[in-house]
């Protein structure tokens, strides 16, 4: 990594700087907009990921499986990446499924879940030796039929809707009617109808909810999800060889966010590491993250086409918006749009500020980046830098929208 020159550092600080530009993966963001070709483009920085996993295994308690996400980022050369430093992955489709295995990951610790699987990728999954994690009893007669057709002995998982969700998160995915998984009650049933098929029992997905930065809270929802598991557990068809507690956990996007106490988790996570050591010794505690393994590892970046004034408000309009960065837009989770940390890319060390808007070329209101933000005078040619945009970025936006060019990705 180069050294931060002399001058204002940029709102969130994982990166560093040289002659006031943004500094990517040891590369200077005017060569590396260059090296791309073009704009719009994400990039990625391996260093910034691979020192996020380290500190992950320092803080996680021994024995703790960490699994990457792959619907977080799913870029090939990022999922080749990571896949080497993490004990399994988890995808939702049949295309990250086909990522997880080209980057060589063992099929026996991939895992997929994910309403709504099609027959073929059932039957892909069952053909490769992936984990199914099942979301109804409809899949559990699919994934039966998989194995029939094929003379193979599926591996399932049974993903539990349980009857709480994580508080406080940006995204709720158990607790109450959900499309997600199996509610808790019905459970026992589907694991009864797993024995009697005689399918390769595994154990429990259960996800309470997304980006959460509260320790307090995270600590709280892992350990009723332990209960849950242990509870169920005595209704297994089998050993159980995991559990699988999901993630939540949250990085900061917004400047009155506190990063996640990532300490206080895993000292909770020992505790409970041991109470599923206990009653389950042939189980293992995973830990399945995507946004906090990659999200502050990667920028978006567009660049000025135009800058106009309109009723006294300043507009930097950029060749890129909402169909590459739905997330930034704010028109992904976001009840109240809040800007995404921004800055100008090229000129960070200037300390001049002027209040302005930053758009994209959409023909839509919506198309917004940046409302009423303080930059640096900007001009056309200028590189517009979106931080925290590693996860959910280019998979998650309307690419086709309007029909301009799809961005680049880099892994720097």
């Amino acid at each position: 990594m180069m050294a931060n020159s002399p001058g204002k550092p940029h709102p969130i600080g994982q990166f560093d700087t040289e002659d006031g530009f943004l500094v990517i993966g040891g590369v200077r963001l005017d060569r590396l907009a260059a090296r791309v070709g073009r704009t719009p483009f994400y990039a990625y920085d391996r260093a910034h990921i691979s020192r996020r996993i380290r500190q992950l295994k320092r803080s996680l308690p021994k024995n703790i499986h960490l699994h990457y996400a792959v619907k977080a980022n799913p870029m090939p050369a990022v999922v080749g990446h990571i896949a080497p430093q993490v004990d399994g992955l988890d995808v939702a489709s049949g295309r990250e499924m086909n990522a997880a295995l080209n980057a060589g990951m063992e099929p026996a610790l991939i895992s997929f879940a994910g309403p709504g699987k099609s027959v073929t990728e059932i039957e892909q999954a069952v053909a490769a030796g992936i984990t199914v994690n099942l979301e109804s009893a409809v899949e559990l007669g699919r994934v039966e039929k998989a194995g029939k057709r094929l003379s193979l002995r599926p591996r399932v998982a049974v993903r539990v809707n349980p009857d709480f969700s994580l508080r406080a998160s940006g995204m709720h995915m158990g607790g109450g009617p959900q499309q997600f998984g199996i509610d808790a009650a019905r459970v026992p049933e589907i694991l009864g109808r797993i024995g009697r098929a005689g399918l390769d029992f595994q154990g429990f997905h259960i996800f309470a909810g997304s980006q959460n930065l509260r320790a307090d809270l995270l600590i709280e929802a892992q350990a009723k999800t332990v209960d849950l598991a242990l509870a169920l557990a005595k209704r297994a068809p089998g050993p159980v060889r995991h559990i699988n507690i999901g993630g939540g956990f949250g990085i900061p996007y917004f400047p009155n966010d506190r990063s996640l106490d990532l300490r206080a988790v895993g000292r909770a996570l020992a505790a409970s590491r041991d109470r599923v050591e206990a009653a389950l010794p042939q189980a293992r505690l995973v830990v399945e993250l995507g946004r906090y393994i990659v999200g502050e590892a990667g920028v978006y970046v567009c660049r000025v086409v135009d800058r106009k004034t309109s009723g006294g408000e300043t507009f930097l309009v950029t060749d890129g918006g909402l169909h590459h960065h739905l997330a930034a837009s704010g028109n992904f989770g976001q009840t109240i749009r809040r800007n995404y940390p921004l800055a100008i890319g090229n000129r960070m060390n200037e300390e001049r500020r002027k209040t302005v808007n930053v758009v994209g070329p959409l023909c839509t209101p919506l198309d917004l980046l940046g409302s009423k933000v303080d930059l640096p005078p900007a001009r056309v040619g200028d590189l517009v830098v979106v931080f925290q945009s590693g996860a959910y970025g280019k998979t998650a936006s309307p690419t086709a929208f309007l029909s301009h060019p799809e961005p680049e990705e880099v892994l720097v």
